[in-house]
């Protein structure tokens, strides 16, 4: 999918400071196209592994890969309403979430492989196509997410680096 919106990394003051470590992830004006990569990247990974090693955790206490794959869509969802809300100047503070529970409550190890990737795919082509549509004004408006700055060009940079971040712990963590 070709983009002619091209989104510029967030300076700061637009995004809390510990989301830095996922926005400086990916390189300046290229994460629509991280997005449509990274989507490739994690369907072809999870592809590839057998209903056995989905359900595998490289420690005690540590995520099934299955989990890890649902907390990228929560933790997406979530991005993306964020985004959406500072797009649209709503200046309403947004609560934290707590991720864990989130996995903890998904059922997520009971579903199949099919289900997770077309819930995947049409996770992050809705992304896509939000943030592909946005105006500079839109992307740089500043809400706030849990007491912190918050943007939407901020929140689409997160979503991309969180993904690449997850995916760097695969290769590192999850090889079998």
């Amino acid at each position: 999918m070709q983009h002619n919106q091209i989104i510029k990394k967030p300076t700061s003051g637009q995004y809390p400071s510990w989301a830095s470590s996922y926005i400086n992830r990916i390189p300046e004006g290229e994460v629509l196209a991280y997005l449509e990569t990274g989507l490739e990247l994690v369907i072809d990974y999870i592809e590839n592994l057998t209903d056995e090693q989905l359900l595998y955790s490289y420690a005690e206490g540590k995520w099934t890969i299955k989990e890890v794959l649902i907390h990228l869509m929560d933790v997406e969802r979530v991005f993306a309403y964020r985004g959406l809300t500072s797009a649209r100047h709503d200046t309403t503070p947004l609560p934290g979430f707590d991720h864990s529970s989130y996995v903890l409550h998904s059922g997520v190890n009971q579903r199949n492989k099919e289900s997770l990737i077309a819930e995947y795919r049409t996770i992050r082509q809705s992304t896509i196509q939000l943030f592909s549509n946005m105006t500079e004004e839109a992307l740089d408006f500043i809400g706030q997410s849990n007491g912190l700055p918050s943007t939407a060009k901020a929140m689409v940079y997160m979503i991309a680096g969180h993904e690449r971040h997850h995916l760097q712990l695969f290769e590192e963590r999850y090889q079998q």
